[in-house]
């Protein structure tokens, strides 16, 4: 018998997320489109920039991650016995599902997910409710830098997935919460690896108290490792 990454989730959970997952993969051709111009950057591992003016692009696009990666996510919390999440980049809430069905199988706890485009908060938090999840999710609106100031108690995994020029400035804020043996999922480093060279050369310096190393999905997700608290700066 063949198994899908569904299989690990209830019925109500992965008809939901059937549907979403389905959903995004429509809008896939118009988001090839969009990159077509910059390919031979993207080929190269050169930046690829996302200036303000065209980011009202991405108002109505999934972008989720994948069904193995999430699947993966969710295999993660369990062996990790997760009670606290953060994400960064929650959009239509379609890996927050993956995420929260993780803490409630586990037995119960908290997903803090943020999100800047407010039509899509509360469309995530429709999408959560519809998967009977409201209760373990928290999203909170606004600007990531801000909305993740304030995080109560230790982090155990950490998926940053909204946009590469944020990406360290928001490991750096959610770092402190993070217990040693925690998680940070960072989906997208294959494909702009320009975008996200500092990042990576960051989480695989010892000093700053991760080990990571680039898994093969969707050409490349970084998976690091909070192994130690960060070294202090030296004087």
């Amino acid at each position: 018998m063949s198994q899908t990454a569904f299989d690990l989730l209830d019925e109500r959970t992965a008809r939901v997320l059937r549907r979403l997952h389905a959903e995004a993969d429509r809008q896939m051709p118009r988001l090839l489109v969009k990159y077509l111009p910059v390919l031979p950057r993207l080929l190269l591992g050169k930046r690829v920039d996302f200036k303000d003016e065209h980011l009202g692009f991405y108002a109505d696009k999934y972008i989720p991650l994948d069904r193995e990666q999430a699947a993966f996510c969710y295999l993660t919390l369990r062996a990790l016995g997760a009670r606290q999440v953060v994400e960064f980049g929650t959009s239509f809430g379609v890996s927050t599902i993956w995420l929260a069905a993780a803490l409630r199988d586990n037995g119960g706890g908290k997903v803090i997910g943020t999100e800047m485009v407010a039509a899509k908060a509360r469309r995530a938090r429709e999408h959560v409710e519809e998967a009977g999840l409201a209760e373990y999710v928290e999203i909170r609106e606004g600007d990531a830098r801000e909305t993740l100031r304030s995080i109560e108690g230790e982090v155990d995994f950490f998926l940053n997935d909204g946009f590469p020029m944020l990406a360290l400035d928001i490991l750096k804020l959610v770092a402190p919460r993070l217990r040693q043996g925690a998680v940070v999922l960072t989906d997208n480093v294959g494909h702009f690896r320009g975008n996200y060279r500092e990042y990576v050369a960051y989480l695989r310096d010892p000093r700053n108290g991760f080990r990571s190393m680039t898994v093969p999905f969707r050409a490349g997700t970084e998976y690091s490792v909070r192994t130690a608290a960060a070294a202090e700066p030296g004087p």
